[in-house]
């Protein structure tokens, strides 16, 4: 992604230097661990309406059963224990099983636990918005910031309205923190963002009916943990490897059974078109399966949704897995930048772009991100490389807008990014073509990338942007090289008297040692020159013994890359 955004801002964590204006640690580049589980999806088709009814019954029964054990976790707080959670389950296996009663519980603490963890990061979101107010009112108006602290406000009115936000956050901050040290959180089932909506039918363009579809179908739980050692991997939700469906109903729903043992059995057949092999072979091998049954209103259909855990492929070391070279891929707001570099760093070939609108509803998102991402990976395959460089991003801490209060273009388009969805399908979708995803620091790439990179690789044949040569830069990273193409020459002269420099050809590359031709631009002077100078500096003999000067500057070919 680019450092800076059109406004001027430094994008955060990449390009802003630390107050005392070194330059920060660079982390290591590693390899990201291949993902631990898989999940498919199909379509229910040919349903009947009294499978519908079923279904509808049985995920609202459910549904009400895992709204009260929720309201009881959560009141527990943090004096839940081991007992409390047996007692929990005693309770809700009389209304419905002891299966069912297991899979309510841990999406119980499933959900208690993602609330709080969500609760721990809005306080510390508060926190930091409340130091950088308090930061900013300290200063005069008008002053500027230094290194990444931003500088005071620019109005008197602006620091008014500030020192307001600043009492509102402090206020909201004390009682977040009261609920978090007493182990309160507060969570509704269905979402809170659609309870708001039954207030605003009007904006958001529905009707009760719909709105009550949409509510019911959030609420609704039918979801199944699968056993090991069990008939097809799970006794509540079974799928044979015909792709017949059945679930075993609870106790209150059991005359509406139409098998043996409280099942009923779905019109529908199931046949999962991806992984379809892999799903196939657990169930035959009575390996765990957990099942999900779900509702999407706004299309009015079924889907069931399987998921199973898998051991990780074990990760290659990082000399192993770019032992071929690597591709850096630059992420942008729009686009991947991706450059091909060879095991030694050189760049290889032309840029590349794959690009994708992140406007739209979450799953058009999605969609163009997979679609990406799945262009990226095949022509890296067709490459030949074993590697994909990319930066490590993480903007949590950087949408706020006590911190880019004024650029509000520029939070939106950090806001944006998908950074942790994008890693988690870059991963998973990578392992299933046999590359390995290095993740680096994003620190200086854009920056040091254009500096080094950009001008000695533009040609009338090749337009390079500072998205193409940041792509390099994370590749070099990656690889383990020095952003830089060279390193400063020896202090005494510009020969090798003193040893190879640390970011140059290697020994046995052919041309390294060829003459580089003089500069053959005008100096960028600024002062004002009289025809005597403009004489004496533009004479074939001072151009002729400047070229050969050492300290003079040369172009460096691409021979002398690392």
């Amino acid at each position: 992604m680019s450092r800076t955004a059109s406004s001027g801002v430094v994008a955060p964590g990449r390009t802003a230097r630390p107050p005392d204006g070194g330059v920060r640690t660079i982390a290591p580049p590693f390899v990201a661990a291949g993902p631990s589980g898989v999940a498919v999806r199909d379509r229910l088709k040919g349903l009947t309406a009294e499978d519908e009814r079923v279904l509808r019954l049985v995920g609202a029964h459910l549904g009400s059963l895992a709204a009260r054990d929720l309201k009881m976790r959560c009141r527990d707080g943090l004096d839940h224990d081991a007992d409390r959670w047996a007692a929990r389950k005693r309770e809700l296996t009389g209304v419905s099983s002891s299966r069912w009663a297991g899979s309510i519980t841990k999406a119980t603490h499933d959900q208690w636990a993602l609330a709080r963890g969500a609760q721990h990061a809005h306080v510390q979101g508060l926190e930091s918005g409340v130091r950088t107010l308090e930061h900013r009112l300290s200063l005069p108006l008008g002053a500027r910031g230094a290194g990444r602290a931003p500088g005071g406000y620019r109005s008197r009115r602006e620091w008014f309205a500030k020192s307001r936000r600043l009492a509102a956050l402090k206020d909201r901050l004390t009682g977040e923190r009261a609920d978090r040290d007493a182990g309160i959180v507060h969570v509704v089932r269905g979402g809170k963002r659609l309870a708001h909506v039954r207030h605003h039918l009007e904006n958001a363009e529905l009707t009760e009916q719909r709105w009550r579809e949409r509510w019911e179908a959030g609420r609704s739980f039918l979801a199944a943990d699968g056993e090991s050692g069990k008939r097809y991997g799970n006794e509540t939700i079974r799928l044979t490897p015909g792709g017949e469906a059945a679930l075993r109903l609870p106790a209150p729903l059991a005359h509406l059974a139409n098998a043996p043992h409280g099942r009923y059995v779905l019109a529908a057949r199931v046949a999962f078109q991806h992984r379809g092999a892999e799903w196939a072979d657990r169930i035959q091998a009575d390996r765990a399966v957990a099942y999900r049954i779900h509702h999407d209103p706004e299309r009015d259909r079924w889907y069931l949704t399987a998921s199973w855990q898998r051991t990780p492929a074990r990760t290659l070391p990082l000399q192993a897995a770019c032992a071929q070279g690597v591709i850096g891929v630059d992420t942008n707001a729009d686009h991947f930048a991706a450059y091909r570099l060879d095991a030694h760093g050189n760049p290889v070939g032309d840029p590349k772009r794959f690009g994708y609108d992140l406007s739209g509803t979450a799953d058009h998102r999605d969609a163009q991100v997979r679609h990406a991402i799945s262009r990226l990976l095949h022509w890296a395959k067709r490459c030949g490389v074993t590697a994909i460089g990319i930066e490590n991003l993480d903007f949590t801490a950087e949408k706020a807008r006590e911190k880019h209060g004024r650029k509000k273009r520029f939070r939106q388009l950090i806001s944006a990014l998908p950074t942790g969805r994008l890693k988690a399908r870059l991963v998973s979708m990578a392992a299933e073509q046999d590359l390995a995803i290095v993740a680096v620091d994003p620190a200086y790439t854009s920056i040091w990338g254009d500096e080094h990179w950009r001008k000695p690789l533009t040609s009338s044949k090749r337009k390079m942007s500072r998205h193409d040569a940041a792509g390099i830069a994370i590749g070099r990273r990656a690889l383990g090289h020095p952003i830089r193409r060279r390193t400063a020459p020896p202090r005494d002269d510009q020969s090798d008297r003193r040893g190879h420099r640390t970011a140059q050809a290697r020994p046995g590359a052919r041309g390294r040692e060829g003459t580089r031709p003089p500069v053959t631009e005008p100096a960028h002077d600024a002062r004002r020159r009289t025809r005597t100078q403009r004489t004496r500096e533009t004479s074939p003999s001072n151009t002729v013994r400047d070229a050969r000067s050492p300290g003079s500057r040369h172009q460096m070919s691409l021979l002398d890359t690392a």
